[in-house]
């Protein structure tokens, strides 16, 4: 699944935020978005996986602070 994870002040140690999400899924993709407000994440995890990780990672966050976004999976790696 993608997510994208809001900011109001700042942005999060993106170092602290992969390595709470690679513990969880080593295939996983972070990154900040092109105006740098929003952290995108990409792995096997759902939304209140995303609240853990941030918060194992010092940055707790609310729910309302995640978005999900529509898959865009074809479906064709998977058998």
């Amino acid at each position: 699944m993608e997510f994208r994870v809001h900011f109001a002040n700042g942005q999060p140690d993106l170092g602290a935020v992969e390595a709470a999400v690679l513990s969880a899924d080593p295939a996983a993709l972070v990154d900040f978005d092109a105006t740098g407000a929003a952290l995108r994440l990409a792995g096997v995890f759902t939304a209140v996986d995303v609240v853990v990780l941030m918060t194992q990672a010092g940055y707790p966050i609310t729910p309302e602070q995640v978005t999900q976004l529509p898959s865009i999976c074809c479906g064709g790696c998977s058998g």
